[in-house]
């Protein structure tokens, strides 16, 4: 707070009244004068604000005068309170001076009153066509894309390179780890995985067996349940299960280790935060999706046995007769083969998203979001994939 003060040693005014301020109105043919005196500074201006508002309200069109011999004390308070009634009579067209002022109080009132003319340019409302913004989305979002694979390959290559725990230093391999989270990605998602898929394969088996009792064909809701499951639906939705399960799991801790520096306090030690970190957690997933996505597709089968056999009176010895003959070995490794490609997508997408997390909270749950959303739509287009390769190649 810039103050200016001068000092008086003939005045005979008491310490307290030089501490109050005062407005005095003098009017002398036709001109008001007024006349300023004691300290104008934060904690007093208070006292004179409602003489200083009177002042503004006067009977525009005479002369004023501002005499401002008599202030002991100016701050900015002050200063912007006498430059509030100037700015108030230059509105009315008033021909006013200010005299008796220091210099330095002239440098001051000048510069509040520069800050109080000055006037904000506009922001020029430019309203860009929508064509160019969708445009501009899309080079974004194409951008956005390439650093992620980039991103991705790079923890890949660093995963596939070596499990190497400290760089240029060896390699080694930490089991306790992988089966840590083989224990925390696989053993503990089978409840969910068997429920979903046991739940998922009665809806099937019921909705083929609704629709084929129209034609006499309730027996092949067998062949329906069995190809539909063991080459698509088992390991597409132990995928998606995994990835909102596990992905946002693993994005949480990478993210969380990432904001605390942990990540960056292993890279300080020598070790591979890549090795220490993803490379357990990826071996974990292409370990537990393949035997996940095994066990989705029995429970699926026996959904849909029991489904059969209350709505098709389809016994379960005629079920298993009639998926003997409906599948072969192709079918349970078209399933199969997918899972390890669907584990390496997810456990790369959520370390990508983990280490993407900056300093907050917020980014921490934006990245989880991002994480899940992008491990489930890359596994769906991958499943599609597949069945176009497959189709293809007549597999």
């Amino acid at each position: 707070m810039l103050t200016i003060g001068k000092r008086d040693a003939s005045t005979t005014k008491t310490e307290n009244d030089m501490q109050a301020p005062r407005v005095d109105f003098v009017e002398r043919d036709g001109v008001l004068q007024l006349n300023l005196s004691g300290v104008w500074m934060t904690h007093t201006v208070a006292n004179v604000d409602r003489d200083m508002r009177q002042a503004e309200r006067s009977r525009p069109g005479r002369e004023l005068v501002i005499d401002l011999s008599g202030v002991e004390k100016l701050d900015t308070a002050g200063a912007w309170l006498i430059d509030r009634l100037i700015v108030a009579h230059e509105a009315q067209a008033t021909h006013l001076r200010v005299v008796g002022q220091s210099d330095a109080a002239a440098i001051l009132l000048a510069a509040v009153g520069e800050i109080s003319r000055r006037k904000t340019e506009p922001v020029p409302d430019v309203r860009v066509n929508v064509l160019i913004r969708f445009l501009e989305a899309v080079g974004r979002s194409v951008y956005m894309m390439r650093d992620d694979f980039i991103a991705a390959m790079n923890i890949l290559g660093a995963t596939i390179r070596g499990a190497q725990m400290k760089l240029g230093r060896g390699h080694a391999v930490n089991p306790a780890a992988i089966f840590n989270q083989i224990d925390r990605m696989g053993v503990g998602a089978i409840p969910v995985v068997v429920l979903m898929s046991s739940i998922v394969g009665a809806i099937v088996a019921q909705q083929g067996a609704y629709q084929l009792n129209y034609f006499g064909a309730d027996i092949f809701v067998v062949d329906l349940v069995g190809v539909l499951v063991l080459r698509e639906l088992g390991v597409l939705l132990t995928a998606i299960m995994i990835a909102g399960r596990s992905g946002s799991a693993i994005t949480a801790e990478i993210g969380s280790m990432k904001m605390r520096e942990e990540v960056d306090a292993l890279k300080v030690i020598g070790l591979n935060p890549v090795g220490v970190l993803v490379f357990p957690r990826l071996v974990a997933l292409v370990v537990a999706l393949p035997c996940l996505t095994i066990l989705a597709n029995f429970a699926a089968l026996g959904g849909g046995i029991l489904a059969a056999w209350l709505y098709s009176d389809i016994p379960p010895a005629a079920f298993i007769d009639r998926l003997r003959l409906a599948i072969d070995i192709s079918t349970i490794a078209a399933g199969l083969i997918k899972a390890p490609f669907m584990a390496i997508i997810i456990g790369t997408i959520a370390s990508v998203e983990g280490m993407k997390v900056g300093g907050s909270a917020e980014s921490l749950g934006r990245q989880v979001t991002s994480s899940v959303v992008k491990a489930i739509f890359v596994v769906i287009v991958l499943d599609g994939l597949f069945a176009m390769f497959y189709a293809a190649i007549d597999f």
